[in-house]
C-alpha cells in the first residue's frame, strides 16, 4: 500500500508496536511524526530513521498524552513542518494495575485527548483534509483479563470510543474514518511476566499468538478506504 504524500502521527512511537508502526509507514512512503515521553529512546530512533529514510521524512517530539499543552504543541509542529495530518495512530499505553488512575489517564484519556485535538486539524468541517484514526486497543478490550481489571477497562473504553467516533464522523461528515486494532499477544516492553502468564491461562489465548509483523499489517490494512467501523 502506497502512503506517499501522507503525514502520520504515532503516539508511543519510541519502541514496541509504535516504533514498528512508524517504520512500516515510512517504508510505504509516509512522513511520520514520532511522539513519546521517552526522549532519549525517541531521539535514537529518529537518528536511525534519518539514516535509513532521510532527515526530512520524520520528526520526533517529546509528548505526554496526559498533557493538553504537549499535544497541542506536537500537532501544531506537525502542521508547521509537514503541512497536514492524514493519519493518527493512538498507540501510547501502559500496564500498571497498581496505578490505575494513571493507566486510565494514558490508555483511555490519552486516546480521547489526542483524537479531539487532532480533529481540529483533520476535520473537513474545519478545513482539514480528512483522514484515518487508528487506535491500538488489546484483546483485553474484547475479553477482560481477571488480573488486569483497570487495563481491561481502558481497552474496552478505547473500542467503545472508536465506534462512537466512527458513527459521529459519518453523521457529521468529518471525512475521517476510525478503526481500532486489538492485538492478541505481542511481546513488547509493556508485556510484564504477570500479563503474559494471564494470557497463557485465559480462554482468549485459544486464538493463536500473532507476531509483531502480523499486527503491523493489520494496522496498515486499517488505513484502506474499505476498512472502517
Amino acid at each position: 500500500m502506497s502512503l506517499g504524500g501522507k503525514v502520520a502521527v504515532v503516539t508511543g512511537a519510541a519502541k514496541g508496536i509504535g516504533k514498528a508502526i512508524a517504520e512500516i509507514f515510512l517504508q510505504n512512503g509516509a512522513k511520520v511524526v514520532l511522539l513519546d515521553v521517552d526522549e532519549p529512546t525517541g531521539k535514537r530512533l529518529k537518528n536511525g530513521l534519518d539514516q535509513q529514510f532521510g532527515e526530512e521524512r520524520s520528526l520526533f517530539m517529546k509528548c505526554s498524552v496526559e498533557s493538553d499543552e504537549d499535544i497541542k504543541a506536537a500537532l501544531q509542529s506537525t502542521i508547521d513542518t509537514f503541512g497536514s495530518i492524514n493519519i493518527l495512530c493512538n498507540n501510547a499505553g501502559i500496564l500498571r494495575e497498581g496505578d490505575w488512575e494513571k493507566t486510565i489517564s494514558i490508555n483511555l484519556g490519552g486516546v480521547i485527548r489526542m483524537t479531539y485535538a487532532a480533529l481540529e486539524h483533520m476535520n473537513k468541517l474545519s478545513g482539514g483534509q480528512g483522514g484515518v484514526v487508528v487506535n491500538t486497543s488489546s484483546v483485553a478490550g474484547l475479553d477482560p483479563l481477571p488480573s488486569c481489571p483497570a487495563y481491561s477497562a481502558t481497552k474496552h473504553g478505547v473500542v467503545a470510543f472508536t465506534r462512537a467516533m466512527a458513527a459521529a464522523s459519518r453523521a457529521s461528515e468529518y471525512g475521517i474514518r476510525f478503526n481500532v486494532v486489538c492485538p492478541v499477544r505481542v511481546q513488547t516492553d509493556i508485556s510484564s511476566p504477570q500479563f503474559l502468564k494471564t494470557l497463557d491461562s485465559s480462554p482468549t489465548c485459544l486464538v493463536p499468538c500473532r507476531n509483531l509483523q502480523s499486527e503491523l499489517w493489520i494496522h496498515l490494512r486499517s488505513l484502506s478506504a474499505s476498512s472502517t467501523w
